[in-house]
């Protein structure tokens, strides 16, 4: 194994760290208004404290997608459901290498205040602001030249197609405003502050639904009037946490004047990010596979799949916000080299994530009947709901066996052979089975089986990398730090 898969790029020398260290000492000490203390006192407070805010984060920003494809189910026609819900997969596929990078940002960030290297906290703000508004502009460009061949790709039904055009290019034309948003909550996430995105998105969630409603019932604009609500909500999201950022206490404030981007976090953030936005690109790319495996049985089977897709998500949401506390806290701990808390961080956050996610998603499908309604009444589409929702909602916690395993192994340094992982067993298994199996078993319960199935070989895989990870991640701690000032695991 390469030793840059298990070393911190920042610790090039126990001088150089004593140097920060030494160097920090003669600084005011940095108030902690808005962030949680993650290098002391008890875990799982301070885990839930943290993932809390940030699964009701995940699960507004999903509202924008639950809210378009109700509007469009209840006040358009079922061709508009399917044009909106149909489309999810092919955003998420543009969206996750991005997002993967504000990940990066999130560690870059982490690892300075584990190292208690402060100064250097705002050249990483700059450059992660450098790299949001870059990233948005291209984004924007590829998704609106791409939307054609890739509703061609999707087997997008016909009669939802102008109307999922539409849709897309309004979208894809405002998609700034969504990595914007997630490119500065990955700054105030880095410090433990998860309380303001939440209140951002928030903000913007309910502005999403009045501006749908409006758009559609008063103004009757159709699919292009909710995708406006949308960006215009986004906007709004987004400018809130460039506020947050330009008003934050001086160590995380971002400022215009001098703006750059500092090599070593870019390489940095690109290190981490990459590999984590490759993987939730790779695995976008497979559900927009399965996505049009899908709609090969028509429009009541893509609307039906839309509609129960928002519920896993939520689930889903659970588990990853947990992952996102591992990424977190182990990025800050490691760093600071008490490596007792990361055991403990990894055990509480894969417990909490398989509970919380079971306890949500087996809501869910209790209550089929009456979460299904605020989409469709329409029998044939519920039928294809129920079904998705009993095959893959219910199971959702099964993903936080590699989730919880990759975050944890990214927070340590360690984030190419998690993705691998993930791309081989959650993603390039499902495409596989999807041009070999599924023809000779060619029906939509079957087709929904590869999910659960997947999970299994990805999770056990995960978590065998996972103990050879931490051997060696913590062999190379112990020899960066002192005895005196590593915490050796039990």
């Amino acid at each position: 194994m390469e030793n840059s898969h298990c070393s911190i790029e920042y610790n090039k020398s126990r001088k150089t760290q004593e140097e920060g260290i030494a160097h920090m000492s003669k600084e005011a000490p940095i108030k902690k208004k808005n962030s949680i203390d993650m290098l002391n006192g008890p875990i799982p407070s301070r885990v839930i404290l943290f993932a809390i805010p940030l699964a009701l984060t995940s699960i507004f920003q999903q509202l924008f997608n639950t809210a378009d494809s109700v509007v469009a189910g209840r006040f358009i026609d079922n061709a508009a459901l399917a044009a909106v819900g149909g489309v999810a997969p092919i955003i998420a596929l543009f969206v996750s290498l991005f997002v993967g990078l504000s990940i990066g940002a999130n560690v870059v960030v982490a690892v300075h205040i584990g190292h208690q290297d402060y100064s250097r906290i705002r050249g990483a703000i700059q450059t992660t602001a450098i790299v949001s508004l870059v990233s948005g502009i291209a984004l924007t460009l590829v998704g609106i030249v791409a939307t054609d061949p890739i509703l061609g790709l999707v087997n997008m039904p016909l009669d939802a197609w102008d109307q999922a055009r539409i849709y897309l290019h309004i979208y894809f034309a405002g998609i700034i405003f969504i990595l914007i948003y997630n490119f500065g909550s990955a700054i105030l996430r880095a410090k433990g502050d998860t309380r303001r995105p939440l209140i951002a998105l928030a903000i913007g969630a309910l502005l999403n639904i009045f501006f749908d409603v409006c758009a559609t019932v008063v103004l009757g604009m159709g699919v292009a009037g909710i995708a406006l609500g949308t960006v215009i909500a986004n906007a709004v999201s987004a400018g809130l946490i460039v506020f947050f950022l330009l008003t934050e206490e001086d160590t995380y404030r971002l400022t215009f004047k001098g703006i750059r981007i500092v090599p070593d976090d870019l390489k940095q953030l690109l290190y981490i990010g990459i590999p984590s936005g490759m993987q939730g690109m790779v695995f976008s790319l497979a559900n927009v596979v399965v996505q049009s495996a899908i709609n090969s049985f028509g429009t009541d089977a893509t609307a039906g799949s839309s509609a129960a897709l928002n519920y896993e998500t939520y689930a889903y949401f659970v588990v990853n916000a947990f992952a996102q506390a591992a990424v977190t806290f182990t990025g800050q701990n490691y760093a600071a080299g008490k490596l007792d808390r990361c055991d403990k961080i990894f055990r509480f956050c894969m417990i909490a994530a398989i509970g919380f996610s079971f306890i949500v998603g087996g809501t869910f499908v209790l209550f089929n009947e009456v979460f299904l309604s605020f989409f469709t009444t329409e029998a044939a589409t519920l039928v294809f709901a129920v079904s998705r929702m009993w095959h893959i909602c219910l199971l959702e916690f099964m993903t936080s066996s590699y989730e919880v395993s990759a975050a944890a192994m990214r927070g340590m340094n360690w984030s190419i052979l998690p993705t691998i992982i993930t791309v081989v067993g959650s993603c390039v298994l499902r495409i596989v089975f999807i041009f070999t199996l599924f023809p000779l078993v060619y029906s939509y319960d079957n087709l929904l089986l590869i999910y659960p199935v997947s999970w299994i070989v990805t999770g056990v895989s995960m978590l065998i990398l996972y103990v050879i990870a931490r051997k060696r991640a913590y062999a190379k701690a112990l020899r960066i730090y002192s005895p005196s000032k590593a915490q050796q695991p039990a």
